[in-house]
């Protein structure tokens, strides 16, 4: 059975090679995550060339994701490392220093983007290195803030720093920011994760970039803030999609708050049609280890039930030591999960246009026919996409005219970049699909299917027709295929 759920792989040194990407595509990867918090502009272009060999090799259809790396606060360079007991206080001040410690019990330090204290009031919290030391605001001054340390723990240079009740001011993308999306535009990347979105005007101006190069490039608002949460169904609608980055989020709120607000977010996604992606920690342990624990397969084995589109690692094929088999422990934790999967979501969705419900009937009749596959017509990746938030349990087979579409689609849940076609009349397309789709093994003479298309061809939005592909039709469009080619 193959998997419908997909599989994101983040890129790093331990698997930047030809080999080792080939060796991720095979083993089950759809699409690969560019990490621009770290590596040059150089280093990525290579590792873009070799997806696109790998791509080319294995003759599968990769996405590639550009990660953006965003205003990432976090503390100044330190003197040496802070030893932090339960009590202690640290000066956050607005001038550039090096972190010193003034007294037993006293320390002093800056950080990059010294604004934020101006807006922090007292008693609201501050988290460093990645929530691991907590700490509350006693005093506010002109230069900065006085807090008092509340659990013991060793603070680094350029830790992270975590601002869970204060609303940030501040841009979400910085100057490299602006110039690594150009350069994902120039490179050709797929999608771009905006990081740390807190409202939809984030990610508007954002597109306001990818407009300014006519770009088709798709938006993934990175969900990992508090106020993020609050604004969800705003940024769903500016977003072609959302990333549940669960490391910051579990900062940002209550842990024991994430797995409730992971599949709210999963299902306001799916209500939206736009493909949602499950991240951080999924299998951490298997950075090190050749299994993964019982809770991380568990982990990621909701996370599939919950709906989401992709589940993607991080540090498991970016540093880990088995990447290939962290890819294959997910792909044999999905198809487990998928053995027990709530297809046909029908009830949960009430905002339907035309197109949606043209889309909802050509499911349900692929149920009731119990067809083996849906075939869709897509100009942009839209009717595969609503097709498949009713998660049917056939195959979806895009059937799309130039590759953007088709690398769009590898994000997309149970949906496969099939075929491409050259535009034409109705029916004489239809005939070239089907012979495409019998000489490559995906489609069967003897079985049936369900069509979906909009006529005229390639026209946005305009999805108007259904049909039965039945086995007499099959022959009939194969015959007709055969005639016009004589």
């Amino acid at each position: 059975m193959k998997k419908r759920t997909k599989i994101i792989a983040t890129i790093g040194p331990a698997s930047d090679s030809i080999e080792q990407i080939t060796s991720l595509i095979r083993a089950g990867v759809n699409l690969f995550r560019l990490n621009f918090s770290h590596g040059t502009y150089q280093y990525h272009s290579e590792v873009l060339g070799r997806i696109k060999k790998a791509s080319r090799d294995t003759g599968l259809i990769i996405g590639v994701m550009q990660d953006i790396s965003g205003p990432k606060i976090r503390v100044g360079m330190l003197k040496e490392d802070f030893i932090l007991k339960s009590g202690d206080h640290i000066e956050f001040i607005k001038d550039d220093i090096v972190g010193h410690k003034v007294s037993d019990g006293r320390y002093r330090l800056s950080i990059n983007e010294p604004n934020i204290l101006s807006q922090l009031k007292v008693g609201e919290y501050i988290y460093m290195y990645d929530g691991i030391i907590r700490s509350r605001v006693e005093e506010s001054s002109d230069n900065g803030v006085v807090v008092r340390v509340e659990n013991d723990g060793m603070l680094s240079s350029k830790k992270g720093v975590n601002f869970p009740n204060t609303k940030l001011g501040i841009d979400v993308l910085t100057q490299k920011d602006r110039e690594d999306m150009v350069w994902g535009i120039e490179h050709g990347v797929d999608y771009m994760a905006i990081s740390f979105v807190q409202t939809a005007k984030d990610i508007e101006n954002a597109r306001d970039i990818l407009d300014s190069h006519n770009s088709r490039v798709k938006l993934i608002a990175k969900i990992e803030k508090f106020d993020a949460v609050e604004n969800i169904d705003e940024i769903l609608e500016a977003s072609d999609g959302i990333m549940v980055a669960r490391g910051d989020l579990g900062i940002e709120m209550p842990y024991f708050d994430i797995p409730q607000i992971q599949k709210m977010l999963i299902s306001k996604a799916n209500s939206q049609s736009k493909p949602v992606i499950t991240a951080t920690q999924m299998l951490l342990s298997m950075t090190q280890n050749e299994r993964a624990t019982r809770a991380e397969i568990s982990d990621v084995a909701n996370a599939v039930l919950d709906g989401t589109d992709a589940v993607m690692l991080s540090e498991e094929s970016a540093i880990g030591k088995h990447p290939t088999l962290a890819v294959k422990t997910m792909v044999n934790t999905i198809q487990g999960a998928e053995k027990n999967y709530p297809f046909y979501k029908f009830s949960k969705f009430d905002n339907k246009d035309r197109d949606d419900q043209i889309d909802e009937s050509a499911v349900r009749l692929s149920q009731g026919l119990e067809t083996d596959g849906i075939l869709t017509f897509t100009a942009w990746g839209d009717s595969a996409r609503k097709i498949a938030r009713y998660r049917p349990t056939n195959p979806i087979y895009a059937i799309i005219s130039d590759e953007t579409t088709a690398r769009s689609l590898t994000l997309i849940w149970g949906v496969v970049p099939a075929f491409y076609i050259k535009k034409g009349g109705i029916k004489k397309m239809i005939s070239r699909v089907l012979k495409q789709g019998v000489d490559r093994g995906v489609l069967d003479m003897k079985k049936n299917y369900i069509l979906t298309a909009g006529d005229p061809v390639g026209v946005h939005g305009t999805t108007n027709l259904i049909r039965i592909i039945t086995k007499a039709e099959m022959k009939f469009f194969l015959k007709s295929y055969t005639k016009s080619k004589s």
